[in-house]
């Protein structure tokens, strides 16, 4: 079935795809995330996603929960640097159940400063989780060094110091700054008619008062290759290399995409697994992504592996690197390439929440959804010459910056 949008009178977009399901996905995403905090404020988007639900104008934390808890429903949020999003998964007879609660949250929480001080010390234990696993956080500290100076290198997190210092006050500025018509989208996938869950949104959250436009982000246009080694005491080393790449906008990051995940997407197949792993046996985890922002992109390599097997791995890595940019994909190889990232796409897709938050970030930054037909065509039509052209403007090793742990 296809999507539905509509509008709401406060500005706020709806989106809807009716599936057939006992099982329904409602959501509401904002384009607001850590690159529009305040310097001083870091971690504040993530601090609002935990604290959110820790009561409303007229439901205690505790009331929040059980709301949907209580016929087997789930709540859920996530940050990133550029969006904020909120849902629930719940039978699709709960329908509205969800979205007044959604409602509920998103327009009357209170963000009690009790709650505030116990969730403080939640976010502290999960930034100390990071600091004890260096895999993870060198993701968050090549930010870091590749954004350097910049609102797009802030940790997700925050830091101990600034979590300490956030105040009630402190994030209605926030959410009043940024949370504003045109940054807010309610997203739905379940087994309801777009005319009925168009009345209930109106009814739910037509009445929210939004500012007219969010403050201007900060563009990044300043990249620096950068290399850094951090001496930590680990049983193996986590290296990564990256390179600034294609915004969400760019035309050239569907073949960007394509190479990336041919280089070193999650199957064991790809060209770096099967360079580094498979026929050397010099790491256990390695991989490639992509991540496209509204005004940037990050393309990164992530390698774990012994002490002693740095610089043989850098090195073949470049070497793939280097014959992405220099021998053009024949046509079975690029046949090959696309049939898999085909498969993971429609793989990833087939969850319907998954499905949910796509379309409604679509929405969020395109005010229009494909179709999946339409992106597997845009994949189809993607050529070996197109590949190459990106490898040549993104793979450049002179151009690529690099972050050790290791001894």
């Amino acid at each position: 079935m296809p999507h539905a949008i509509f509008q709401l009178k406060n500005g706020i977009k709806l989106i809807h795809k009716e599936i057939d399901s006992p099982i329904s996905h409602f959501g509401v995403l904002v384009n607001a995330g850590t690159r529009d905090e305040d310097e001083h404020k870091s971690g504040i988007a993530h601090f609002v996603e935990h604290t959110i639900f820790k009561g409303t104008r007229k439901r205690s934390a505790r009331q929040v929960i059980r709301r949907i808890e209580d016929v087997g429903g789930e709540l859920n949020a996530s940050t990133s640097k550029e969006e904020t999003y909120f849902h629930s998964s719940f039978l699709s007879a709960d329908y509205e159940r969800a979205v007044e609660l959604l409602a509920d949250i998103f327009g009357n929480a209170t963000f009690p400063e009790t709650e505030l001080e116990k969730e403080k010390d939640v976010v502290i234990e999960e930034i100390n989780y990071y600091k004890d696993t260096p895999s993870e956080l060198i993701y968050d500290d090549f930010e870091t060094l590749v954004f350097q100076g910049h609102p797009l290198g802030r940790n997700i997190l925050g830091t101990k110091k600034s979590v300490k210092a956030l105040r009630q006050k402190d994030i209605f500025d926030f959410i009043g700054q940024n949370y504003a018509q045109g940054n807010v989208v309610i997203s739905s996938a379940g087994k309801i008619s777009s005319a009925r869950l168009q009345r209930m949104a109106e009814r739910y959250f037509a009445d929210f008062s939004l500012a007219s436009s969010a403050k201007e982000r900060n563009p990044f246009d300043q990249y620096q290759v950068r290399h850094e080694h951090v001496n930590k005491h680990s049983s193996q080393s986590h290296v990564m290399l990256g390179n600034v790449a294609y915004d969400i906008t760019d035309s050239k990051k569907d073949a960007f995409q394509l190479l990336t995940n041919l280089l070193g997407g999650p199957s064991m197949n790809t060209r770096l697994n099967m360079a580094i792993r498979e026929n050397k046996g010099l790491a256990y985890s390695v991989d490639a992504t992509y991540s496209a922002f509204s005004d940037s992109g990050l393309f990164t390599i992530y390698i774990g592996c012994e002490h002693d097997a740095i610089d043989q791995c850098i090195d073949l890595t470049y070497k793939e690197l280097n014959k992405l940019r220099q021998q053009k994909l024949g046509a079975m190889q690029l046949q090959y390439a696309k049939k898999q990232f085909l498969g993971q796409v429609a793989i990833t897709n087939e969850g319907k929440l998954n499905e949910m938050l796509s379309i409604g970030r679509a929405a969020l930054f395109f005010n229009e959804v494909e179709t999946m037909e339409e992106a597997f065509a845009k994949i189809e039509s993607i050529t070996a010459e197109e590949i190459m052209a990106v490898a040549n403007e993104i793979l450049i090793p002179d151009k690529m910056s690099s972050l050790i742990y290791g001894k």
